[in-house]
């Protein structure tokens, strides 16, 4: 009976740490606050992850990225930038193009306003104007999934289908919740596939 009350009371001990024990490379629940305060690289780090990017914080993340992105700096160019955003929803082009001028004359090394210039651009068809800005905007930022779906769009719509192709596997490289992107990405390889047979 002792010998029977020891082995128990030993597995109740082993078993105890492997219960109770977290792994020293713990990581922390992805809630907003702990987003907010991780790196750029780490948020791009976790995006790319699929357990990650496929559940809410995934979205979380993609947001905040997004947010960083948004932020000029300038009291004065994020004013701008929110005048440009009105002008763009009213489809008042011209006036969204002057303040967006406005803001690069500013502040020429931020990558959205380049972003949003190419954006105006590719909604007015002029997509020479806007691969200009895109490339601007992905000098700056290189990182930036929005420019390579914009990219990728125009590419498709000049009917340069494999070079989209490449373009849309990037952006869902940096970001795999682009699911408008991948959609595109699909039909265009069924099609591509479809014409060289």
């Amino acid at each position: 009976m002792i010998r029977l009350i020891s082995a128990a009371f030993l597995a109740a001990l082993l078993l105890v740490p492997a219960v109770r024990a977290e792994p020293a490379d713990a990581t922390p629940p992805l809630n907003p606050r702990t987003i907010a305060e991780l790196s750029l690289d780490d948020l791009f780090a976790k995006l790319r992850d699929k357990a990650i990017a496929t559940s809410p914080a995934g979205q979380r993340i993609e947001q905040e990225i997004l947010r960083r992105f948004a932020r000029s700096g300038s009291p004065t160019v994020d004013l701008l930038m929110s005048w440009a955003t009105d002008a763009m929803e009213k489809k008042d082009f011209p006036k969204a193009l002057d303040v967006l001028d406005q803001a690069l004359m500013l502040k020429p090394d931020f990558a959205e306003a380049w972003n949003r210039r190419a954006t105006v651009y590719y909604m007015m068809d002029d997509y020479g104007n806007s691969l200009s800005d895109i490339r601007a905007t992905l000098a700056l930022q290189p990182r930036h999934f929005g420019a390579f779906a914009g990219f990728g769009m125009i590419l498709e719509a000049m009917d340069r289908d494999e070079e989209a192709i490449r373009v849309y596997r990037r952006a869902l490289e940096i970001d795999p919740r682009l699911d408008k992107v991948r959609q595109s990405l699909e039909a265009l390889e069924k099609s591509t596939q479809g014409s060289n047979i």
